[in-house]
């Protein structure tokens, strides 16, 4: 037995694995994100959490290995902190557009847009939850709603003209009926 594992209880080559189950998951994850889009992130009900609960038990276990040690819970962890940070940056270059989706709009004004809930992947009852959540009671009440890159839902109200820069990054803000928004 070496130093190393003797003392860190893990070996060179098993933190090599750890790194590079880390590395794997973290792609994983990215991509099965990318696929189920922002309203995997939104809010969830206990059915997701309880989801979410396994899923990490599993993870930790491809991460870590059949015996985990203190070491290798460290490497593994150290390694997704790094891949996130690296995320970061990559998400301010040029093409970090990838790492990053954009909002999607769900309601301009009074109307619901059925592509945009097709496109965020939300059926019309999750979005009325949300508009009684923001305290809406009528339709004509409803500026914009839209569902952001986080996964969250926002709900603009009418009364207040908004910003066209607050719209820059909503791909269809062109349905945004024009007595809603700043002339500009």
């Amino acid at each position: 037995m070496t130093v190393w594992s003797h003392n860190l209880g893990i070996s060179p080559l098993e933190a090599l694995w750890v790194i590079l189950s880390a590395t794997g998951i973290y792609a994983a994850f990215f991509v099965l994100i990318r696929t189920a889009g922002q309203r995997a992130l939104a809010s969830w009900s206990t059915m997701d959490k309880a989801i979410v609960i396994a899923f990490g038990s599993v993870l930790g276990r491809v991460v870590l290995g059949y015996t985990p040690t203190l070491a290798a819970g460290v490497i593994g962890l150290a390694t997704m902190f790094a891949l996130f940070r690296l995320e970061a940056v990559l998400r301010r270059t040029r093409r970090g557009a990838y790492f990053s989706s954009k909002p999607i709009l769900l309601m301009a004004g009074e109307q619901v847009l059925q592509a945009g809930l097709r496109s965020a992947k939300i059926v019309e009852d999750e979005l009325y939850f949300k508009l009684r959540q923001a305290g809406i009671r009528n339709f004509s009440e409803v500026a914009l709603v839209v569902l952001e890159p986080t996964g969250d839902v926002s709900v603009l109200r009418r009364g207040e003209l908004i910003d066209p820069l607050l719209l820059r990054r909503i791909p269809n803000r062109d349905s945004i009926p024009a007595h809603l928004v700043l002339p500009g």
